[in-house]
C-alpha cells in the first residue's frame, strides 16, 4: 500500500497534545451546592456519592472547598425550612438561598449563580402556581402566566442578596422577559441571566430530586418540560429566550442530548451551558463501584464530550473531582 495520508502520525507522544482539538479546564466547570435550612449538620446525599446538603452556617466552607480545586463558579440550590402552595420562601428576604448567597458573596471570591425555580419551595413540588384540581386531574399542572411574577420576585431577591447571575429553570413561557424586566426595574440591568432554555422532562433527574427535595407530590412535569423526542423544538425555545434577553443558554440534561448542545451552539451567538445532571453522575458512579468503568477516566471523557459538542461551560457534580485532574 502507498498511504500518503496517515492520521496516526499525529497521535504520537509529544505531538498529540499539540493537535488536541478540545480543552477542558477547571474554569469551564460550575459546581452545584445544596444548602439546607432544615439541618444543623452536613447530610450525605445517598444517591449522589461524595455530595452533601450543608446547613447555611457551612455554605461558605462548602464553597471554599470547591474553590480550592480551581473551580471558580458555584450554582446554589436551597432546601427551605418550610413550604407552601405558592412557594413563598423562594423570594423571602431571609430565605435559605438569600442567606447563603449573602455569606458566600461576602466571604469568598466565587462566582455565584442561583437556580430560580419554585419546585423546591412548593408543598406540591411543581414549578409554579397550580391550576384548580391539578392534584386530581392528570391533564392539569401549572398556570403559566401567574407563575411569572413569582419567578421575577425570586430572581430579584437573589440579586439583592449578591448573586452574580440568575438561572431560571422552570420552563415557564415568558420567564426570561419577566425576569429581565424585573431585574432592570430593580437596578440590576448588568446582572446576566443563564436560561435553562432547553430542559427536557428526563428520567435522568431522579437523584437530584432527592438532593433538593423537589419531587412532584403528584403527576409529572410533561406539560412544561420538553419531550425528549424533540430536537427542533429546542431551537424554538432557545430563540424565544434570546429574543427576551437571555445572556447564555442551558441544555439539560447533557450526555443524552449532545446533538442538541451542538445545534444550540451553531444556532445562536450566546454562551452555551450543558448540565451534566445527577442521573448521569450517579450511573457512572454505580458502574465504577461494580468495577465496570474507571470513574475518573469516564467522568473526564463525558465532560470532554460536552465541550466537544459545543458547551462553553458545564454544570456538573464531577466538578471538583475532574478539576483535581486538570
Amino acid at each position: 500500500m502507498d498511504l500518503t495520508d496517515r492520521p496516526r502520525r499525529l497521535r504520537r507522544d509529544g505531538i498529540r497534545p499539540l493537535v488536541s482539538e478540545t480543552d477542558l479546564d477547571a474554569t469551564d466547570l460550575v459546581a452545584p451546592v445544596f444548602v439546607d435550612a432544615t439541618t444543623d449538620e452536613r447530610v450525605p446525599i445517598e444517591s449522589m456519592p461524595n455530595h452533601e446538603r450543608v446547613p447555611v452556617d457551612e455554605a461558605v466552607a462548602r464553597v471554599e472547598e470547591v474553590r480550592e480545586t480551581g473551580v471558580e463558579a458555584v450554582m446554589v440550590f436551597g432546601i427551605p425550612e418550610s413550604k407552601d402552595e405558592r412557594g413563598t420562601r423562594a423570594w423571602a428576604d431571609d430565605g435559605v438561598v438569600q442567606e447563603a448567597v449573602r455569606r458566600i458573596a461576602a466571604e469568598t471570591d466565587a462566582y455565584v449563580i442561583t437556580d430560580v425555580c419554585l419546585c423546591e419551595y412548593t408543598s406540591h413540588g411543581h414549578c409554579g402556581v397550580l391550576e384548580p384540581d391539578a392534584a386530581s386531574d392528570p391533564t392539569l399542572t401549572v398556570r403559566n402566566d401567574p407563575t411569572l411574577d413569582l419567578l421575577a420576585k425570586t430572581a430579584v431577591s437573589h440579586a439583592e442578596a449578591g448573586a452574580d447571575m440568575v438561572a431560571p429553570s422552570s420552563m415557564t413561557d415568558g420567564m426570561i422577559a419577566a425576569i429581565r424586566t424585573a431585574l432592570d426595574d430593580a437596578g440590576f440591568a448588568d446582572l446576566p441571566i443563564l436560561s435553562y432554555a432547553v430542559k427536557y422532562e428526563s428520567a435522568f433527574y431522579g437523584p437530584f430530586r432527592d438532593a433538593a427535595d423537589g419531587a412532584p407530590a403528584f403527576g409529572d412535569r410533561r406539560h412544561y418540560q420538553m419531550d425528549p423526542a424533540n430536537g427542533r423544538e429546542a431551537l424554538r425555545e432557545a430563540r424565544l429566550d434570546v429574543d427576551q434577553g437571555a445572556d447564555a443558554l442551558m441544555v439539560k440534561p447533557a450526555l443524552a442530548y449532545l446533538d442538541v448542545v451542538r445545534a444550540v451552539r451553531e444556532g445562536f451567538d450566546r454562551p452555551v451551558a450543558a448540565y451534566n445532571v445527577s442521573g448521569e453522575y450517579a450511573m457512572i458512579h454505580a458502574a465504577a463501584e461494580k468495577g465496570w468503568l474507571d470513574l475518573e477516566e469516564t467522568a473526564y471523557e463525558s465532560l470532554l464530550a460536552m465541550k466537544r459538542a459545543g458547551a462553553d461551560l458545564i454544570v456538573t457534580y464531577f466538578a471538583e473531582d475532574v478539576a483535581h485532574r486538570l
